[in-house]
């Protein structure tokens, strides 16, 4: 146990390592990607939790669930687990479907969301392949109890801006759809994303896939390593390793 520790610990420092070097270079020459090893991944759902604390997230919104396969012909049968964040396609289908352009690929390849601008259309949720998007209804988990909680009512602080969590203001998410954004309020200040540094199996590998450097480069570049629905041609910036 205490080598798997310093494993880890060594794996997040280089990639720790990775995201400070790729800040150091224009937004434009980056591009964030994230690989996940389903060998490793034990489906205990700790990124999705980590994710839903760090981003405040209500009841019925989830940026990173865990889907259950079984693989195989009985009686040959195994399971795996397979994280679902946002794949932040090169080619994204969500982005030219938006009527207002709250949809947008950053120059780092973030695939992002205007919350002032979004309508709440869900014209990119239908549109989205890996149904990585979500759209927030306003609910807490404690509505219709005797006392509503007010940390529900706080604020989130997503792209680095505060979002009132209050319908009817144009920051608010409240009528918006949502999805993962590798927390790009974390990364901006140089911290891997909290998905990244909770995985208690050390299976998610992040960094700029432009460093041929970067353990995510060296990790994508493996021959195991696949993205989901290839042939859509919509090239995904996550990627798996079977």
């Amino acid at each position: 146990m205490p080598n798997a520790i310093v494993q880890k610990e060594n794996l997040l420092l280089r990639m720790q390592e990775d995201i400070r070097r790729a800040l150091e270079k224009p937004e434009n020459e980056r591009r964030w990607g994230m690989v996940i090893d389903t060998r490793k991944c034990v489906g205990c759902h700790a990124c999705t939790i980590s994710c839903v604390a760090e981003n405040k997230l209500p009841p019925g919104v989830v940026y990173r669930p865990v889907l259950d396969q079984e693989i195989g012909t009985y009686p040959n049968v195994t399971r795996r687990f397979m994280p679902r964040p946002c794949l932040q396609c090169e080619n994204p289908p969500c982005v030219p479907v938006c009527p207002v352009n709250a949809t947008y690929t950053r120059p780092d390849g973030i695939v992002a969301i205007d919350y002032e601008q979004c309508i709440g259309c869900r014209y990119c949720i239908t549109a989205c392949p890996y149904s990585a998007r979500t759209f927030d209804a306003g609910y807490t988990y404690t509505e219709d109890t005797p006392e509503q909680e007010v940390y529900e009512l706080l604020p989130n602080y997503e792209y680095g801006v505060e979002h009132p969590r209050q319908p009817g203001t144009e920051e608010s998410p409240i009528g918006n759809a949502r999805k993962c954004h590798f927390c790009l309020h974390r990364l901006e200040q140089g911290q891997l994303p909290m998905c990244v540094t909770t995985c208690i199996g050390v299976a998610n590998y992040f960094g700029d896939l432009n460093d041929p450097d970067s353990l995510v480069a060296e990790m994508a570049a493996q021959p195991n390593a696949i993205v989901l629905k290839e042939e859509l041609g919509t090239k995904p910036k996550v990627f798996y390793l079977v």
